[in-house]
């Protein structure tokens, strides 16, 4: 699975955790020979510290956080390209990561709660606790329709999950 991409493109794979950011935007990247980058090591640590102890972040929070994330971004565009792991769950956070980067294309993962409830209990080693799923949920805002990228299911494996996302990036970007 592999294609040469248009200069500096710049993807952030987005969605609720336990949805498979991480791994899909791995893949991704591979595949488009870029950069991969997982916003959650941006994170300050009074952030993961909130997050360990099942608090979810606010705003306040998140700020300096969007702001290192749409930095790389920005850095990746002026490169060979990148893609980036990032929930983005909010318009406003996305509008925060384009407010430095404009040219962004989202990959928005979906699955049922069910499933992803079963994935974050599965889960071990992360410091997201599968309790804050719910609150993600419900925080989740789908990609408008004047935001580019797209919707896709996560029930299929990883790199299948993947290819699709190179092959409409392709059809997209080209």
């Amino acid at each position: 699975m592999s294609a040469t991409p248009p200069e500096g493109i710049v993807v952030v794979v987005m969605g609720v955790s336990a949805v498979g950011k991480s791994s899909v935007a791995s893949a991704l990247a591979d595949a488009l020979v870029v950069p991969f980058v997982d916003a959650d090591s941006l994170h300050p640590p009074a952030n993961i510290a909130k997050m360990e102890q099942g608090r979810p972040l606010d705003d306040d929070d998140r700020a300096p956080w969007l702001d290192a994330v749409a930095a790389r971004l920005a850095e990746g565009r002026r490169a060979e390209g990148i893609v980036v792991a990032c929930s983005a769950l909010r318009r406003r956070y996305r509008d925060r990561l384009r407010a430095g980067e404009p040219a962004i294309t989202f990959v928005h993962l979906t699955g049922s709660a069910e499933l992803l409830t079963a994935r974050a209990a599965a889960r071990t080693g992360h410091f997201m606790p599968p309790t804050l799923l719910r609150s993600q949920l419900a925080t989740l805002e789908p990609l408008g329709p004047d935001e580019a990228g797209v919707v896709i299911d996560v029930t299929a494996s990883v790199a299948e999950i993947a290819e699709t996302a190179r092959r409409w990036l392709a059809t997209r970007l080209h």
